[in-house]
């Protein structure tokens, strides 16, 4: 007689844009013994609704949704931003088809627990979850130096040390607010969606050190003005 009490599985949510994707992930992970698909979405609202009702151990979040490709929205990185906020204990496995430095900052600002790419190999991703449910990070060591260099001072020595904070889509988001541009136009302008720009814009007066957008305009013009002497 076997006393050993069951494990317990590991609740996975998933966010992809794509259905079959979804539905392959699904076939994957509930196959193995320790993991329970416990919920999926298709967008970032639908994300945000399901997952915190299911109470998942980790979300592997697809970073780009709707099929906005390389210089599109990072909806994926805001829903990690949103759970991680609410359920501060989730782990978040960002899942992308791009090997892109600024999205692996903004994850990591985000709370991600892991950044792998859509290329991987199943076993891989089955180990990557188990990986971040235990605690530990699937962050790439090299990738994570350079996103470490970033934060702690200017890329350059000419750097604004205003700018130094900011990630390179919060700089043209900044550059934006200084031309008097609504979130609405900025959104239309770098094609991202208008929640993510005002999370954005938050993000950058909180860096900033600032309340107000008005003040942010003000930044934006005082680093023109130094640009241009």
């Amino acid at each position: 007689m076997n006393d050993a009490a069951p494990v317990t599985p590991i609740r996975v949510f998933l966010l992809d844009d794509h259905e079959v994707v979804r539905r392959g992930l699904s076939d994957l992970l509930d196959s193995e013994p320790d993991l329970s698909v416990v919920g999926d979405a298709g967008t970032a609202r639908e994300a945000l609704a399901r997952a915190p009702a299911v109470r998942p151990h980790v979300a592997v979040l697809d970073v780009r949704l709707g099929g906005a490709g390389e210089t599109g929205d990072q909806e994926g990185i805001e829903v990690c931003r949103e759970l991680r906020a609410r359920m501060p204990e989730l782990a978040c496995l960002m899942l992308t088809s791009f090997d892109d430095d600024e999205a692996l900052f903004d994850a990591i600002m985000a709370g991600a627990s892991g950044y792998v790419l859509k290329q991987i190999k199943g076993s891989d991703l089955v180990s990557a979850i188990r990986t971040v449910a235990s605690g530990q990070s699937m962050l790439d060591p090299g990738a994570t130096a350079r996103v470490m260099a970033r934060l702690r001072g200017p890329e350059k020595p000419d750097t604004p040390p205003e700018l130094a904070r900011l990630s390179p889509r919060e700089r043209e988001i900044l550059e934006l607010i200084g031309d008097g541009m609504t979130n609405r136009q900025i959104a239309e302008r770098l094609f991202l969606a208008e929640k993510t720009v005002k999370n954005r814009i938050s993000a950058i007066l909180s860096k900033l050190g600032v309340a107000r957008r008005v003040q942010a305009a003000v930044i934006a013009e005082r680093i023109r003005e130094r640009d241009r002497s």
